[in-house]
């Protein structure tokens, strides 16, 4: 049967109102449903077009401005718009920061029904553009032409394309050539490997056949200089793989990590992969407060180093540590949190479910010579049990991170019956937080609660809540 096709209705002047969530901005047509309408900014003016209808809600695009909101900026990014990151480029950074903290609000509020204290100030970042350490790009031979390149009159039969998926489309990539998210020498790097594989006939990845020779770039950067590239190949050509790895080696000798990877199945994720070194060492190195961590190809780490520095002294002030305190800090990950609180408690216990993790949280220890944490692996609900407690001893504070999901139900259940005297919450999905805090609201106070903008441009905010015992 075939799909039943959707009338396109168009609504003039209609007022958005809101920024909504995923980036996209909220406005509500004359029969009352909500439209959700990218690319525009809370105040603006506009004729929409709609594309999709539900039950409640539509979705469309402005096809004309009557009126620029007061919070408009001009976006400084070439591919604003086609590009599905950093979707509120066009919103000024304190209005940016004003619906973060809104959204925080209204989770806590709406879903948690807790009652809450007043908000410490959104911590904002110093640094808007240039700020993450992490970019993943991807090759394509099937480029995504945005509608001014179709309408210019350029030659563009070369599709080859190295830059980030279109949204909602796995098969098109948008050629990227100045990306402002992290610094340089990440677009230099970039652009080069793009001309070099053109000019030497190396195939770029065809996600729909599964062919082609490269498959996705990886650079990390360090706030201590330190570079990792690390290239991944569809399929094994020791040629060609040389040819460019040789290349890269010697264009940017400022690369400490450079490393490669064969994957020929079906996913580009490199959890499962065999990682091999090319050049240089197979870490890079962080620091911070003087710690110094060790970031490998599989590492988690927050991609907003300044950024995280913030988080983390604002996760020791919520702990309120002495000195004589057992921690637990649960979702460890590398261990980032429980070595920056070591200094201030008697002893830290990290637990984490990636087996990876705990070998670099061990060996960052090792590195910056903390002897009073202990770091254990295992799956959070399964590992965190009555015996684990009777073995390491009954915590005073408990430091929470874990993933967007929030915590598994049995963890919470297991913290309310150990009844540590605090617990420090930093959640990066705020919604999921609100449905833990309420679960834990009978026993513990929030008293505390700050949120921070760890990702500027884009609608992503990180939140930490303090949690005292009633």
């Amino acid at each position: 049967m075939g799909r039943k096709r959707t009338d396109k209705i168009v609504f003039d002047t209609v007022k958005v109102l809101d920024a909504g969530a995923k980036g996209v901005s909220v406005a509500k047509a004359p029969d009352g449903k909500v439209i959700f309408i990218p690319n525009v900014v809370p105040g603006d003016v506009v004729d929409v077009q709609t594309f999709k209808k539900r039950k409640s809600y539509y979705e469309g695009k402005a096809v004309h401005f009557h009126q620029f909101s007061e919070y408009r900026v001009d976006p400084v990014c070439d591919h604003f718009g086609a590009c599905g990151g950093c979707k509120w480029q066009n919103m000024n950074y304190d209005r940016q920061l004003f619906y973060k903290n809104q959204e925080v609000y209204n989770n806590l509020k709406r879903i948690g029904k807790i009652e809450l204290p007043e908000f410490e100030p959104i911590l904002g970042s110093e640094k808007q553009f240039f700020y993450r350490n992490k970019m993943e790009f991807s090759f394509s031979n099937s480029r995504w032409l945005t509608e001014k390149e179709i309408q210019s009159e350029e030659d563009y039969s070369n599709q080859n394309a190295l830059g980030f998926h279109i949204p909602r489309m796995w098969d098109k990539i948008l050629d990227i050539t100045k990306c402002h998210l992290q610094e340089d020498p990440s677009n230099a790097i970039r652009n080069a490997i793009r001309s070099f594989a053109n000019e030497h006939n190396l195939p770029f990845f065809n996600p729909r056949h599964h062919e082609g020779l490269l498959r996705t770039l990886m650079i990390r950067t360090a706030s201590t200089g330190e570079i990792m590239v690390l290239v991944q190949f569809f399929e094994e050509n020791l040629e060609q793989r040389e040819l460019l790895l040789n290349f890269l080696a010697e264009r940017f000798p400022e690369i400490t990590s450079l490393q490669y990877v064969i994957n020929s199945k079906a996913n580009d994720t490199l959890y499962d992969q065999d990682i091999k070194l090319y050049k240089g060492r197979d870490y890079i190195l962080e620091e911070m407060e003087g710690l110094r961590f060790s970031i490998n190809a599989k590492s988690f780490y927050q991609t907003n180093s300044d950024q995280a520095y913030e988080l983390y002294k604002i996760t020791r002030d919520f702990a309120g540590l002495t000195g004589n305190e057992l921690v637990y800090d649960l979702y460890t990950g590398t261990g980032t949190i429980a070595q920056f609180v070591s200094k201030k408690a008697r002893k830290v216990i990290g637990v984490e479910a990636v087996p990876e993790a705990i070998t670099d949280a061990k060996e960052n220890a090792k590195r910056n010579n903390i002897s009073n944490c202990d770091f254990f692996v295992g799956d959070m609900k399964v590992v965190f049990n009555e015996a684990f407690i009777a073995t390491h001893g009954k915590p005073d504070v408990i430091i929470t991170d874990p993933p967007r999901d929030g915590m598994h139900k049995d963890v919470v259940e297991q913290i309310l019956k150990i009844a540590p005297e605090r617990v420090v919450y930093v959640s990066c999905n705020s919604a999921t937080q609100a449905r833990d805090l309420a679960l834990m609201d009978e026993m513990y106070k929030v008293t505390r609660v700050r949120p921070v903008d760890m990702f500027p441009q884009t609608h992503h905010v990180e939140n930490v809540v303090l949690l005292e015992k009633r």
